[in-house]
């Protein structure tokens, strides 16, 4: 789940890329030594299968897996009191079955203290889910800023004009092998041990 969800906003924000670099590619004024097609006859554009890259990043994949395991903490953290709540509430209803509260009020009292709990628990589970989804947010933009970055210098060697990403839903529809680029950025990304620092 929280890959598909890591996908879907790394699909979103590279779409986005694709179509201004679409804009900027065809707004730009055309020079006269523009470069068309590269010396061996074939067009200078790459692409990334960010699917494969993001699979075997290792940066990527470590981080995933502590996100997860902080996911699966928060909803123990929540199934525990959750259960407790449940256990409390079963506890109530018998005692009020069985008349066994020495006044209304105390009854009252009683199932005043265990809706407090249940929103109170409930505005945990909303806090929790929130810090997740701010952790997964910030992972994006650091994986995309770090991808970003390995690509801009990958590509002061190569020099492809435009360099895409096949990911999920993204405007590519087709691309021939001897474009694929990803496993030199792969390679790139798992060597480079100070993207970690940043």
């Amino acid at each position: 789940m929280m890959k598909d969800i890591i996908l879907y906003v790394i699909n979103g924000i590279l779409a986005v890329a694709v179509v201004v670099l679409f804009v900027l590619f065809a707004t730009r004024q055309p020079q006269q030594e523009e470069r068309v097609v590269t010396a061996e006859g074939q067009l200078p554009v790459a692409y990334v299968n960010m699917d494969t890259l993001l699979l075997n990043y290792h940066l990527y994949n470590t981080m995933s897996e502590e996100l997860l395991r902080e996911e699966e903490r928060s909803r123990a953290t929540i199934n525990q009191k959750a259960n407790q709540l449940q256990a409390d509430a079963a506890d109530f209803q018998k005692k009020l079955e069985n008349n066994a509260f020495l006044s209304e009020a105390r009854a009252r009292s009683e199932q005043e203290r265990l809706l407090k709990k249940q929103r109170e628990l409930q505005e945990l589970d909303n806090r929790l889910s929130q810090e997740l989804v701010a952790k997964q947010t910030a992972l994006n933009e650091k994986l995309n800023h770090i991808v970003d970055s390995v690509v801009v210098e990958y590509n002061k060697e190569k020099q492809y004009q435009l360099i895409f990403s096949n990911a999920g839903h993204a405007p590519l529809l087709y691309a021939d092998k001897a474009f694929d680029v990803t496993q030199e950025i792969l390679e790139r990304l798992n060597a480079d041990s100070t993207a970690v620092a940043e």
